[in-house]
């Protein structure tokens, strides 16, 4: 009894995904407060190294909202760089993970390999510009910083869905 409940538990958790969709009035609907062609309102970013990072106007732009704890984050990750993207010198690629100290983030880069820049959103004042709930979000920008896409990446394959 006591494997399936904690079956039961994990299934749910799976399900749900990396968000927090609920509060104790109910249901929250997740929202993206940037639309396609809105200008992205942030010019420079720094790294969690320290570097100052602009957002390049020759590029396109691929910024990945997540949490390195979230499982759906980890698969959007896995799945980029082991895409063409990693490598795209035409495109420029930022992690903003939400809500995190940076040795958690600098765990995570080497873990994974990340070969571009992460940055640390550590009150989630960065991400509560662009959504209420909800990671890994992707935000497709053109090469004049707008928006051409948002999407949740919550499940394989999200990838795709990028394009421009």
């Amino acid at each position: 009894m006591k494997s399936l409940i904690l079956a039961l538990l994990a299934l749910t958790l799976t399900i749900a995904g990396c968000t927090s969709t609920s509060t104790k009035k109910g249901f929250v609907p997740r929202e993206t407060y940037i639309n396609p062609g809105d200008a992205f309102p942030i010019q420079t970013l720094q790294s969690i190294s320290g570097e100052t990072i602009s957002l390049d106007n020759n590029k396109k732009k691929l910024v990945i909202l997540f949490s390195t704890w979230c499982s759906d984050s980890q698969l959007v990750f896995r799945e980029v760089l082991a895409s063409p993207l990693a490598q795209d010198k035409n495109l420029q690629i930022i992690g903003i993970s939400r809500k995190e100290e940076i040795k958690e983030i600098i765990k995570f880069k080497k873990k994974y390999k990340v070969n571009f820049d992460l940055v640390a959103d550590r009150d989630g004042a960065i991400y509560n510009q662009f959504a209420n709930t909800g990671v890994p979000r992707l935000l497709l920008l053109n090469e004049n910083n707008q928006l051409n896409k948002a999407i949740i990446g919550e499940s394989p394959g999200t990838l795709k869905k990028v394009f421009w």
